[in-house]
């Protein structure tokens, strides 16, 4: 991953702050993403005393001119962008009736449009240089549900769907598309008042867990690719 540019949108939650310290100490010139671009600074500190190259921008995944906006400055700055780690997302745990059509909205609009709008904007790029690699999260309940995740759950699967007729969509293009399902990952995605779900973060993954996941798959070498992985905790299997 040496001089490789890394762009990890999502950069100030648990599992983007992860990620960018291993690729960071793999060589890669690392880029964080994050909409509370303090938050992030105040997260990378750590890894910039190891000497590592890591940036930090402000973006908003539902806008279309901060996306662009975003993408343009790293390409004048790196010429171009070589991985896509999307890591950002909301979430729902509630019963269907108790659910506010305003948060729904919110969510669609962030784990959805803005999956697509980051997504198609980078890819620009990427098919430009004949060449990248897009990681995504559609988590564990993109591939399967549970109770009360109605509204998360459609909001994953949809990413899933965009991601596999993308692969049809880009077939020989030089880009390749991996899905993640990941299980429960002890991050502050479970603090949200929206999640209404009682959890046990010590028997989750770990953020760090799931970094070397990513690793994996954004370093797959010449024309292999990691189309799907799936990473639970023992105590949190789902088929």
């Amino acid at each position: 991953m040496k001089d490789q540019v890394v762009l990890i949108v999502g950069g100030s939650g648990g599992i983007g702050q992860a990620c960018a310290e291993l690729f960071c100490k793999a060589g890669a010139k690392v880029v964080l993403a994050a909409r509370n671009r303090e938050k992030a600074e105040e997260k990378s500190k750590s890894i910039k005393k190891l000497g590592s190259e890591i940036h930090v921008i402000e973006v908003d995944v539902t806008n279309l001119a901060s996306v662009s906006d975003m993408a343009r400055e790293i390409d004048e700055k790196f010429g171009g962008i070589d991985v896509l780690v999307n890591a950002f997302g909301t979430g729902i745990i509630q019963p269907l009736l108790d659910i506010k059509p305003d948060d729904a909205k919110e969510l669609f609009d962030v784990n959805v449009f803005g999956t697509f709008l980051v997504t198609q904007t980078v890819v620009r790029y990427m098919a430009e240089a004949k060449k990248g690699s897009v990681i995504m999260f559609p988590g564990i309940l993109g591939k399967s549900v549970m109770r009360n995740t109605s509204v998360y759950s459609a909001s994953k699967y949809a990413v899933t769907g965009f991601t596999k007729a993308l692969v049809e969509e880009n077939k020989r293009s030089g880009i390749k598309f991996s899905l993640l399902y990941l299980g429960g990952v002890a991050t502050d995605f479970w603090e949200n008042p929206k999640v209404e779900m009682r959890v046990q973060k010590e028997k989750m993954l770990t953020a760090a867990e799931v970094a070397k996941a990513v690793y994996y798959a954004a370093s797959q070498p010449g024309q292999s690719v990691l189309n799907e992985l799936v990473l639970q905790p023992e105590s949190h299997q789902m088929v």
